[in-house]
């Protein structure tokens, strides 16, 4: 008991913490026991992918798998989702940060009604407005480009509501000594607030990148060309299909093609989780 209370003060941590520490133990080895399946799975011959036993590291590791995903242009997708997700990334938390800067600052006739409205919108199902925002883009002829691919994701409300949470606890004090030096209202927000939203900008990036290169069902809607598929589209097709040979031979491949789509985002999150967790929490401040 000695060694477990000088762990737990060494930590800081008190008893009332072990509870909490061991379900978020549990919570992670959940969260990662199918990742290291996935990326298992892609490095098994054939022959050890379905087994009687359950086999969480390969006997033998081959990248026969990967070989195979690589037969496809899976350079081009990438480079395809790169570019969306940059792109629309970038402009997302642009967005984000101007329109959270202003329902947190500006004073104009039914902020807050614009404000619930977006809100609002976040119960809205994604796949409600695929339909006819698919028929609005074909009636203007946008289609099988990067613009196409682009431009229904780059308003996030997510982005706009971390930036509103931050902006209403940042200091005013800063944009009044702005102000008298001269500085415009536009001019406050991009030399001054802007740069000192470092932690939720990290945060909507995190959050708009992942959900941009995870993309699949509009990219497959408005993508008609083989050169213009995204990575999450072109992965799709080493899904294993109906039957049993053809099932078995088929998850080797897609867990290598899985294991290729999951890297960036998940890259960006590692390098970024503390500013994340910032963003996050700083984000709660003010209703």
């Amino acid at each position: 008991m000695s060694a477990v209370r000088r762990y737990l003060k060494a930590h800081r941590m008190t008893v009332v913490d072990v509870p909490a520490w061991i379900l978020g133990m549990l919570a992670s080895v959940l969260w990662i026991a199918p990742f290291i399946w996935m990326v298992s799975t892609s490095l098994k011959p054939r022959e050890q992918v379905m087994t009687r036993y359950v086999e969480w590291l390969p006997s033998s590791v081959v990248i026969d798998n990967y070989v195979k995903v690589f037969e496809q242009p899976v350079a081009r997708w990438a480079l395809n989702s790169f570019i969306v997700s940059i792109a629309a990334t970038a402009i997302g938390v642009l967005l984000g940060a101007m329109a959270g800067y202003a329902l947190a600052r500006l004073h104009f006739p039914g902020k807050r009604l614009v404000f619930g409205v977006l809100l609002a919108s976040l119960m809205i199902p994604t796949e409600m407005s695929v339909v006819p925002l698919y028929i609005a883009f074909l009636n203007v002829g946008l289609t099988d480009n990067y613009v196409a691919i682009v431009l229904p994701s780059i308003a996030s409300v997510f982005s706009m509501y971390i930036f509103r949470q931050f902006f209403l606890g940042f200091p005013k004090e800063i944009e009044d000594a702005a102000a008298i030096d001269g500085a415009s209202r536009l001019g406050t927000f991009f030399r001054i607030a802007l740069p000192l939203a470092r932690a939720p900008a990290i945060a909507a990036t995190i959050l708009l990148f992942t959900a941009n290169w995870n993309a699949y069902l509009w990219p497959l809607l408005i993508v008609f060309t083989e050169q213009m598929k995204t990575l999450p589209v072109g992965v799709a097709q080493f899904a294993p299909v109906t039957g049993a040979h053809t099932q078995i031979s088929g998850f080797g491949p897609a867990m290598a093609a899985v294991t290729l789509l999951s890297i960036p985002s998940l890259g960006v999150f590692l390098l970024l989780q503390r500013y994340f967790i910032e963003g996050v929490t700083r984000s709660g401040i003010k209703g």
